[in-house]
């Protein structure tokens, strides 16, 4: 992915008007779907032609919260009560082997580089409109339910200061934290509350001015010896060339004892969520791919991630079909290109992946993976603002997503809540990050 290359300008119309009134232009002449959202999901989704128009779908789903009282609609046979609230934008989770729950409370950081220009400013406010802005509390909450009722009753500062951590791993007494720009290592004590001892850098991650997908994920191998970290792309589709994209649109491998490190798999527009299949013990992870195609391209996607894989990014989607955006092609890199596995549906944004194994919903959910949508706004009628279940058979998805915690949106399209990361409990509990909501939503099997 070293070859340099840039894509064309993108269709962003220059008019001299308040940002906000062009926005609202945007909004008014958002073209509508002709395709069911579920004809974009499963093994062989449908791939209608690209749309190239001079003004892309804008359809965003304000951010108001949610309601006294009020809270997702969780899946026949299920429940869901709130495990915490009252946090500060929680994006993602990660269970420790006593039964602590760790939150990182986390925004972007500043990224000066990445809202300049007309486009620029319109996407600032689509963001501001969907809860997307608020300055980042830099922190990991550890939360705790000391007396089993399915309600947090302790929380305390486990570590702050961060640069907008995300992804979180604790191989024998070293917590790694995935911060925007670099992984970090942390001593940790089984019990601890709150870490005082400093961090110490593992490795840097691409960051930068621009910094444009600055989510960084990551996991341990089961032997405790490596760490695989996510790092998305610096644009949309290379607009800003490839050299502003080296090392992104990627899955690092690092060693988690030297740092020293490798590229995994490539051509992973923006990947998140990580978690390896109990059968077959591979790699899954779920991809945001790329937007201002139509309403219906490109599905998010749900893959599993082979050793030196290249799925695509920028020069092609869902395998080899080509974006023409993209100049200067590379037939020969995009006949390598592999589709992904599963299609969760265009503009879903993906985020949050749990392997089903050890919970307990119930028959349904098995065996498979939950995924955490964050929801689009390149989209009309909106997708995603749910958690989905995909089943799986013989380590292969297999069927149609099962809705697990559905209810984010109003009926006039405003978000009472966004889904993001998703996590296991050590009771097989379901818990989802919801950083509109300022929520972690606990879903059980009835009587459990």
């Amino acid at each position: 992915m070293s070859t340099p290359a840039a894509s064309q300008r993108l269709p962003w119309p220059r008019l001299i008007m308040p940002v906000g009134m062009l926005v609202a232009v945007l909004v008014g002449c958002s073209q509508t779907s002709e395709l069911r959202a579920d004809m974009g999901v499963g093994l062989q989704p449908i791939l209608p032609a690209p749309e190239h128009a001079l003004i892309p779908t804008v359809n965003i789903a304000p951010a108001v919260g949610w309601l006294a009282g009020t809270a997702p609609t969780p899946a026949p046979g299920t429940r869901v009560v709130a495990f915490a609230s009252g946090l500060d934008h929680p994006r993602w989770l990660y269970v420790l082997p006593n039964g602590d729950v760790l939150v990182a409370e986390t925004n972007a950081p500043p990224k000066p580089e990445d809202g300049k220009g007309i486009k620029g400013a319109i996407m600032g406010l689509v963001m501001k409109r969907a809860g997307a802005t608020v300055a980042s509390a830099n922190r990991i909450t550890l939360l705790r339910d000391t007396n089993g009722d399915g309600v947090a009753d302790v929380r305390s500062v486990l570590l702050e200061g961060l640069n907008s951590p995300f992804g979180m791993a604790l191989v024998g007494h070293t917590l790694y934290v995935a911060d925007s720009d670099a992984v970090l290592r942390f001593p940790y004590v089984d019990g601890d509350t709150h870490i005082v001892a400093p961090g110490t850098k593992l490795v840097d991650l691409p960051a930068g001015p621009i910094n444009h997908h600055w989510t960084k994920n990551l996991i341990s191998s089961p032997d405790g010896s490596k760490l695989f970290v996510t790092v998305g792309s610096n644009s949309n589709v290379a607009e800003r060339g490839m050299d502003a994209e080296a090392n992104r649109a990627a899955i690092w491998e690092v060693d988690a004892a030297t740092g020293s490190h490798r590229l995994f798999a490539t051509g992973l527009r923006n990947p998140n969520g990580l978690a390896w299949e109990s059968s077959s013990g591979a790699l899954w992870t779920v991809v945001n791919e790329r937007d201002e195609l139509g309403n219906d391209l490109v599905p998010d996607f749900l893959t599993s991630v082979r050793d030196g894989g290249f799925y695509g990014w920028p020069y092609s989607y869902f395998g080899q079909h080509v974006d023409t955006r993209v100049t200067p092609q590379q037939p020969d890199l995009v006949a390598q290109a592999i589709p992904p596995d599963y299609a969760l549906g265009a503009h879903v944004a993906a985020l949050g992946l749990a392997s089903a194994k050890g919970n307990t919903l119930g028959n349904p959910f098995a065996n498979g993976m939950f995924i955490g949508e964050h929801g689009s706004w390149n989209r009309r009628p909106h997708s995603g603002y749910k958690v989905a279940f995909v089943p799986f058979k013989n380590g292969q998805p297999d069927g149609a997503p099962v809705d697990v915690l559905t209810g984010f949106l109003s009926p006039d399209g405003k978000a009472y809540g966004r889904p993001v990361g998703v996590a296991l409990d050590h009771h097989g509990a379901l818990l989802v990050a919801d950083d509109v909501g300022n929520v972690i939503w606990r879903v059980t099997g009835h009587g459990l």
